[in-house]
């Protein structure tokens, strides 16, 4: 291993390296050994380049919208202000962030495809912590900059590898689903992380839900909650609290999604994908009220049983 990294090393040598212990972890119905093995020697040295001020890891995949549609921003960032799910999942979110920054007794975060960067902006206004945003596509880091300007944002595939820096939390919301190994995903995000720090993640929830918007927004899957519990585990994390969100519109949100499933192929990604997240100004206004509820629910330290999304709070044992 050690030999093989000081090839990468010397090869790379000429650019900015990002260089960490090559380390195992294993994980059932995976690779082979040999494979596992080879993929974190490739974690051992992330190279970046500078563009436009940012420090890009994964530079190739910048502009590639394989795995999240280009619209997918424009259409997020039009409606960031109006609509009662980015509000209500901000909230919550925030707050589970917040927590997990006491529980780990630390100031450092990262968001995990931090998007247009609307909740990351509002985590940056504590002025205490030292807060870093990465994103696989320049177009919503361009977003996010440019409403946290201070903020350290990269441009960063976290299934290709782990940063040299360590988080004391570390939040991905609404990303797993996008990536096709999840599972290095989350090797690599507890390799950053330090004894007793935390991961927050969400994902949508069961399969059963499928549904058009999952294929325009390229989801590779949907997740019940013992597949999310057991690969976490399996990659060494100890997990906390596991809990459904969505849940007192969870009926509604299922017919929504079995109408959508018979309504035939969208021909058009951004009018598609936006006439699924759009709302009028009273069913927002009516939608953002339950959501509160949910969310009160969740603060009271409730596990909620069903929902559209699940949330994993998730830390590294000693």
């Amino acid at each position: 291993c050690f030999g093989r990294r000081a090839e990468l090393e010397a090869a790379h040598g000429q650019r900015g390296s990002n260089t960490n212990k090559c380390h195992r972890v294993s994980w059932p119905d995976s690779d082979t050994p040999d494979q596992k093995w080879e993929s974190f020697v490739r974690c051992g040295t992330l190279d970046f380049t500078i563009v436009d001020g940012i420090k890009c890891y994964s530079r190739g995949k910048a502009n590639d919208y394989s795995d999240y549609p280009d619209s997918g921003f424009d259409v997020t960032e039009d409606n960031a202000t109006k609509s009662f799910w980015v509000s209500s999942r901000n909230r919550l979110f925030h707050f589970l962030v917040t927590r997990a920054l006491r529980q780990s007794g630390g100031k450092r975060v990262l968001e995990i495809g931090c998007g247009t960067g609307d909740l990351l902006s509002k985590i940056a206004e504590d002025k205490s912590l030292n807060v870093t945003g990465s994103e696989i596509y320049i177009k919503g880091l361009m977003f996010a900059k440019a409403k946290a300007p201070k903020v350290d944002f990269v441009q960063y595939d976290a299934s290709e590898g782990a940063l040299a820096e360590r988080f004391d939390v570390i939040a991905a919301f609404d990303v797993l689903e996008h990536i096709q190994e999840d599972r290095k995903t989350m090797a690599n995000v507890f390799h950053m992380l330090p004894v007793n720090a935390r991961l927050v993640v969400s994902v949508p929830q069961y399969m059963f839900l499928w549904s058009n918007l999952d294929e325009i927004v390229m989801h590779k899957r949907r997740y019940s909650r013992r597949e999310m519990v057991e690969k976490l585990i399996a990659c060494g994390f100890e997990v906390e609290r596991a809990t459904s969100f969505v849940f007192l519109l969870f009926p509604l949100m299922v017919l929504s999604r079995l109408f959508d499933r018979t309504s035939g192929k969208p021909q058009v990604e951004e009018q598609a994908l936006e006439k699924r997240v759009k709302f009028s100004r009273l069913s927002n206004t009516v939608f953002d009220a339950v959501m509160r509820l949910d969310e009160l629910l969740i603060r009271m330290g409730l596990s909620l049983p069903f929902g559209g999304t699940l949330v994993v709070v998730a830390r590294k044992p000693a």
